[in-house]
């Protein structure tokens, strides 16, 4: 079973949810969000309104789509594109809240998230949401887990992020042998999972020619490479590491073929190239936690919301991807 929570309702989030999970076959899909919502959103996206059932516990057919109503009960005005109200800040926080637990409590069940607003979140007046810096950190805490890797996945590429939404300021500070080890240790259970036979994973540097012996910088010498070798140990036999290798150098060279995946150290570092060959195929997957999570890698395009032009591409990929790493041996 998918649990999919519904992103930002003045996004894009509730058509691609309704329209990616209508054309799933053989796996059952429960959507998590404004009943009325994504009733509108089927209209809008030409999935007949029989098809869907409210949610009770049970499957009672895997081509039936089924909805749990979550948090405030929202009104037209909510969901204006590209203006999402206050509500439905809340409102998008409940559905990440209920479609965790509901995922949480069976085997066999994995979480697809949508794309939602953090602004909207973090400023909707609820105090607890002010500290949501994004799904990744978020779901992390939900699950207890000591760790969260954001991991990113196309055919073309697999990457993994040793810091995740924090300022570029801040990251060389962010950039410690523990997070390296993390973001090392959990792409290479990922390319397990995803079919690779030990996997050779490069480790980008932080500092521009990986520091050119410490002239640039430290931090490959202090923090990455004892990140790389704490993880070497940890994944044994079943994947290669090396590093740290320049960012321009070990992303071009995994595209050719060379490496199965790329440990980034920022956020940019990793998107930038992985929405250059892959937007709307990558699939966003966090590594680390109890249950198997994905989501799409964009955002919730206010600009084209409620025209029913939205790419259905990216949240199909996320939910195929679920589903597969659903019936895979436990991601641990």
């Amino acid at each position: 079973m998918l649990v999919i929570s519904t992103g930002c309702p003045a996004g894009i989030g509730p058509e691609v949810s309704v329209a990616a999970a209508a054309r799933l076959r053989g796996v059952a899909c429960v959507l998590v969000g404004d009943e009325a919502t994504l009733l509108e959103a089927a209209d809008l996206m030409d999935v007949p309104r029989r098809r869907f059932a409210r949610f009770d516990g049970e499957i009672r057919g895997k081509q039936r789509l089924y909805i749990q109503h979550s948090g405030p009960k929202l009104a037209a005005s909510d969901r204006r594109p590209g203006k999402p109200s206050r509500k439905a800040g809340v409102a998008q926080l409940a559905y990440i809240d209920a479609a965790y637990q509901l995922t949480a409590r069976a085997a066999g069940r994995a979480l697809v998230t949508g794309p939602v607003s953090k602004a909207a979140i973090a400023h909707s007046g609820e105090r607890r949401a002010r500290a949501f810096l994004g799904h990744t950190e978020w779901l992390r805490d939900l699950d207890g887990a000591r760790s969260s890797v954001m991991c990113f996945a196309a055919s073309k590429l697999v990457t993994s992020v040793v810091t995740t939404h924090v300022p570029l300021s801040r990251v060389p500070e962010r950039v410690t042998a523990a997070g390296v080890a993390e973001a090392t240790y959990w792409l290479g259970r990922l390319l397990l999972a995803l079919g690779y036979r030990r996997p050779e994973i490069a480790v980008c540097s932080l500092n521009p020619h990986a520091g050119e012996s410490e002239l640039l910088g430290t931090e490959e010498k202090t923090a990455i490479l004892p990140g790389m070798r704490r993880a070497a140990k940890q994944l044994g036999t079943e994947a290669r590491v090396v590093g740290p290798v320049g960012a321009e150098s070990a992303y071009r060279k995994a595209l050719a073929g060379d490496y199965a995946g790329v440990v980034a150290m920022y956020h940019d570092q990793a998107t930038i190239p992985m929405k250059l060959v892959a937007f709307g195929e990558a699939v966003n997957i966090t590594m680390g936690l109890s249950i198997v999570r994905t989501s799409v890698d964009h955002g919730t395009a206010y600009d084209i919301a409620w025209r029913g032009v939205a790419d259905v591409k990216g949240m199909s990929s996320a939910l195929n991807l679920a589903a597969r790493l659903a019936g895979a041996k436990p991601l641990s």
